[in-house]
């Protein structure tokens, strides 16, 4: 049975399956659907489309005589059919008026995001900071702060100004430093550090002729600060307790795994930057996810910008079982907000 193949009356069945089960937390029968379904069914229909839902993999039935749960398979068609409905501009949350506009702390001002999205959805926010090395920028200035010690200040096309304290094992002066932006400026505006990095080892033996040892500093300069960013990905995380409050929803074997997973977190930071996509709002169900601690968790995200880059991403972590038409918009909304926020502060 392919998706498109499945007629009306089975699609309703399902989702008023999975709707209840989301409520319940339990197996569903098809007594409790035929007294709740807005068409006339009788108990043994709804039994027949049960049947014909669980051989094509949308249902699951835990033992002979008990009602059915939803894969994640059918968890999947669900949400498919959730998005036309929750993700409209009429459907935005309404977010307190107090939402975070100082940007002068934004380490702070993204711990605040990651708050708002635990609140509101009474599971784990979190917000992933930008990725400085694979922003466009207009300007940069790398500044000595000790002798293997510097800070990077990068000014996006956008004027949204970054900055980062790095460390690597080349000395530089700070009039090479100097020199070492000007080159850039006056070479890459409007590209990346990735691209920059890139593209001078690629073409070292020609720029070498003209700019004698800088360049190969400051592909080293390049080399340490991206590794450090890789190893050092910042993740804000809020609401740990309120996952720890939903015991049930777990094996309790596999929410250890996620609160160690939650401790490590530069390497979340990396499992959930490899999920950012250009989705106005992704949802990863269970397997999906391609974790294996993680497979009763639900992932909801979007990302947040300006109108010409994307420069981190946002979202909740919770159980499968998560309200999604409450959460897909919530997450819209948050993204929404806070990248106007950002254009708004140019």
């Amino acid at each position: 049975m392919r998706t498109s193949n499945l007629r009306e009356k089975d699609k309703l069945i399902l989702n008023l399956i999975i709707e209840n089960y989301l409520k319940t937390g339990k197996p569903i029968s098809s007594g409790f659907i035929a007294q709740r379904s807005p068409l006339p069914v009788s108990p043994a229909t709804v039994r027949n489309i049960m049947t014909k839902l669980e051989e094509h993999g949308y249902l699951f039935q835990q033992h002979a005589s008990s009602g059915r749960i939803p894969t994640d398979k059918g968890l999947r068609l669900y949400v498919n059919n959730l998005f036309d409905e929750v993700i409209f501009p009429e459907k935005q949350v309404e977010l307190p008026e107090d939402f975070p506009i100082d940007l002068s702390d934004f380490d702070s001002f993204l711990s605040q995001i990651s708050k708002i999205l635990a609140e509101h959805s009474d599971n784990l926010g979190f917000v992933l900071s930008p990725r400085v090395s694979k922003i466009n920028f207009r300007h940069i200035r790398f500044i000595k702060i000790s002798e293997f010690k510097f800070m990077i200040v990068l000014i996006t096309t956008s004027d949204f100004v970054l900055n980062e304290i790095f460390q690597t094992n080349t000395y530089f002066t700070q009039h090479e430093l100097d020199r070492a932006s000007q080159y850039i400026n006056q070479n890459f505006s409007g590209k990346n550090l990735y691209f920059i990095r890139d593209y001078l080892f690629k073409e070292l033996p020609k720029f070498k002729l003209r700019y004698e040892d800088i360049i190969d500093k400051l592909i080293n300069l390049l080399k340490a600060y991206i590794s450090q960013e890789e190893e050092e990905s910042q993740i804000f995380l809020q609401g740990t307790p309120k996952l720890l409050g939903k015991h049930d929803l777990f094996e309790m074997g596999k929410l250890k795994a996620l609160f160690q997973s939650f401790e490590e977190k530069a390497k979340l930071a990396k499992l959930l930057s490899d999920f950012i996509s250009l989705d106005r709002v992704k949802v990863l169900i269970g397997s999906e996810l391609n974790i294996p601690d993680i497979t009763d968790c639900s992932l909801i995200l979007s990302h947040y910008g300006d109108r010409r880059q994307i420069l981190g991403s946002l979202g909740i972590i919770g159980p499968k079982r998560i309200p999604y038409k409450k959460i897909i918009p919530l997450v819209d909304s948050v993204a929404n907000r806070l990248s106007r926020t950002i254009s708004f502060s140019q």
